[in-house]
């Protein structure tokens, strides 16, 4: 069987088209496919219901600001019952004054004998505790007095700890140690750091 040209020329042809096909083949099977689809569209709908909610979140904006507002309002009301200081001593100190000075506004006044004071500890994760320990001789009836006039006072303070001792038959008194603790900012208080090895 003999080819004419005709017939040479389109078997050049097919071979060239086959080798390119080939090669097209070749090159997008190594690179990988990759497939862009298109973004969905929007439907109307979908955008209205959209924009109805974006408008009840701003809606309730103005409602949340005003709420912490008040939260803040009440917060700085109820911190100035925080004993004030620039360190925990200075708290502790500000903390023995007030029991000084409750104690002579008892009738007949009280005397504290000796004061102890405490290391300062954590409170919950925004405030400390400063606690001081008091020992005093007075009758039952001067202690309740002295325990409920620390409790009127305008600063965040409570009786902690109570211990009282053998009573005097004569003065009907008894020895007592009072610890009582007050709420600081927690910047007053230090950082307990483990150990490191």
């Amino acid at each position: 069987m003999k080819l004419t040209d005709r017939d040479k020329r389109a078997l050049r042809l097919l071979i060239a088209a086959v080798a390119i096909a080939f090669l097209y083949w070749i090159a997008t099977r190594s690179s990988g496919t990759t497939t862009s689809v298109a973004a969905p569209v929007d439907s109307v709908e979908r955008s209205e219901k959209r924009l109805t909610a974006l408008r009840t979140a701003l809606a309730t904006v103005d409602g949340k600001e005003a709420v912490m507002k008040q939260a803040a309002a009440e917060l700085a009301d109820r911190e100035k019952g925080l004993l004030p200081g620039d360190t925990a001593n200075q708290a502790q100190a500000q903390l023995l004054q007030i029991i000084n000075r409750v104690a002579k506004e008892q009738n007949p006044p009280i005397e504290i004998r000796q004061t102890e004071f405490a290391q300062p500890r954590s409170f919950g994760d925004a405030y400390g505790l400063v606690t001081v320990a008091v020992s005093l001789d007075c009758r039952t009836d001067e202690l309740l007095n002295l325990v409920a006039g620390l409790s009127q006072q305008p600063e965040l303070i409570a009786t902690e700890e109570l211990r009282t001792g053998a009573a005097n038959a004569k003065s009907k008194s008894m020895s007592t140690r009072l610890a009582i603790s007050g709420i600081v900012p927690r910047k007053l208080v230090p950082e307990k750091k483990g150990l490191s090895f």
